[in-house]
């Protein structure tokens, strides 16, 4: 008889975790579905790529932040970025001439893959997101990334108050609350970096 009440027991166990890390796995997506980032690539890992990406990235935030800043909603967000696409793509050309240097930049909106990423104060899961995503030269060095919508990559954007704006509570929760899901955004980012490699 102890033998089917262990059995019950730890079957109840095991559904009351299988759901928990479902509900779990669900807001992951729903913050995913939520979210436009921004993705730089530089040519090269070499110094010199590496600081002509930043001065790409702070060109981009300094003229283009007043566009980022102003949409209430994600297609709003995504309409702009699409409208402003071009205009992206020339200032960030324009600052590698600045700097003496002639690779080509391309600038585009994709559904790209990204593993966990640790923003200051947050923690987004991984997973397919949509991103402006800006490439220089090969891209063949380290990225940098950031937030366009909710418009965490301003310089002035409050990370708690934005969140509150753009996320539910709930959403907003979990990305905050780092240690209490660690073991579960790595589980998230397992099976979602499966699900890229086999092209579910």
């Amino acid at each position: 008889m102890k033998k089917i009440e262990l059995s019950l027991l730890i079957g109840l166990i095991l559904t009351i975790l299988v759901g928990g890390f479902t509900t779990f796995a669900a807001d992951c997506g729903q913050i995913r579905e939520d979210v436009l980032r921004l993705h730089i690539l530089a040519n090269s890992d070499s110094a010199e790529d590496q600081a002509l990406k930043l001065k790409v990235r702070d060109r981009i935030l300094n003229e283009m932040g007043s566009v980022f800043e102003k949409p209430e909603t994600l297609e709003d967000a995504k309409e702009s970025a699409a409208e402003h696409l071009e205009q992206v793509r020339q200032i960030a050309q324009d600052e590698l001439l600045r700097n003496g240097c002639d690779d080509p930049v391309q600038a585009e909106i994709v559904n790209m893959y990204f593993t966990t990423r640790q923003y200051d104060a947050f923690t987004l899961p991984a997973g397919m997101y949509d991103a402006v995503r800006i490439t220089i030269g090969d891209a063949a060095g380290q990225n940098w990334w950031c937030v366009l919508y909710p418009p965490l990559c301003l310089p002035a954007a409050q990370p708690q108050e934005v969140l509150e704006e753009g996320f539910s509570e709930d959403e907003s929760d979990l990305v905050t609350r780092n240690p209490k899901y660690e073991v579960r955004f790595a589980v998230v980012e397992w099976f979602e970096s499966l699900k890229s490699s086999f092209g579910w």
